[in-house]
């Protein structure tokens, strides 16, 4: 069997990745909420996971954990993956797909164990969970009521609403496929946080020498690839899992997400450590993606959760059970 990715969906993620790069700077992250958004548009990012009789793609999810590596990567602000992943899915059947996938149609979500919604105050529809269903809920009919939150450039919101249309479709499905690609986004901006942090290590001198020829800084950077290069493989394979239906898709998911969580955590830490005193500092771009992983860490459910949803899925299989 193959596992490798198709030349399509690397094409895909470097497509993304182009477009990042040209119009999603550090310095477009710091100063802006939706950059690059009518380019991802028009490369068919928020398409991905809309049906081709609605103007989409028609893809899977598996086709998506790429350029969502992308995003994370480049620490893109506003409701990315809930517009491109969660949406499509929520709103299956529904006339405004078509908005969805031409990138006219931005959408927050509050669903699952989450009690706000990302970047409320930009959506153009909401869909918010109540007792297990969905509805779409205008801006008009709604009230935001910001939450804490640790990053400024990923707002969380309460919402209430009046008015709401009740959605047909469930829940699990869409939580499940924005909980990967949030892991995705995880696992790219761990990738960044350790490129950064190899690259300054390489050039910040110490006792007459870069401080990463020091063993100690050594071993802490090999850690977090370790931990990246784990990471990644339970995304795609959750990805999978999802795209296919299979009955470990809860178990895959949690992995996924415990995983990639931990693995971004642990690339924060080590950066902040490894630069030092000038990491806290404001004018220092390092401080846009830790913000973002510890955002995004506790976004649909932080490690923990995860990790104990996953020791429950496999303690109840067949074979765990037949121990004495």
């Amino acid at each position: 069997m193959n596992f490798a990715f198709t030349d399509d969906q690397l094409a895909l993620a470097a497509a993304v990745r182009q477009v990042l790069a040209a119009h999603c700077p550090a310095e477009a992250v710091r100063n802006g909420r939706t950059p690059a958004w009518s380019q991802l548009a028009e490369i068919g990012l928020f398409g991905l996971l809309v049906p081709q009789e609605h103007d989409g793609l028609g893809l899977g999810l598996v086709d998506a954990v790429l350029p969502f590596e992308e995003t994370g990567r480049a620490a893109l602000p506003g409701p990315v993956a809930e517009t491109a992943v969660a949406a499509p899915l929520l709103l299956a059947g529904d006339p405004a797909l078509g908005k969805l996938a031409a990138g006219s149609l931005r959408v927050s979500v509050r669903i699952g164990d989450q009690g706000y919604a990302p970047d409320a105050d930009l959506a153009d529809l909401l869909i918010v969970e109540r007792e297990g269903v969905p509805y779409a809920v205008r801006p008009e009919a709604a009230r935001l009521t910001p939450q804490p939150g640790v990053d400024r450039r990923r707002p969380l919101f309460g919402v209430e609403f009046r008015d709401a249309a009740r959605l047909r479709t469930g829940i699990a499905p869409a939580v499940r496929a924005v909980t990967v690609a949030v892991a995705a986004q995880l696992v790219g901006a761990a990738r960044h946080l350790l490129d950064t942090t190899v690259g300054y290590a390489r050039t910040r001198r110490q006792f007459g020498a870069p401080i990463g020829s020091f063993q100690a800084v050594k071993h802490q950077l090999a850690e977090v690839a370790i931990a990246v290069e784990f990471a990644a493989p339970l995304v795609y394979a959750a990805a999978l899992a999802v795209d296919r239906h299979l009955p470990t898709v809860d178990r895959d998911v949690s992995a996924a997400k415990a995983a990639a969580g931990e693995a971004a955590e642990l690339a924060a830490r080590t950066a902040l450590q490894v630069h030092g005193a000038i990491g806290y500092t404001g004018e220092l771009d390092l401080g846009l993606w830790l913000a973002r992983v510890w955002s995004l860490s506790a976004a649909y459910g932080d490690p923990g959760l995860h990790r104990s949803r996953l020791r429950t899925a496999i303690l109840d299989t067949p074979e765990v059970r037949r121990w004495p």
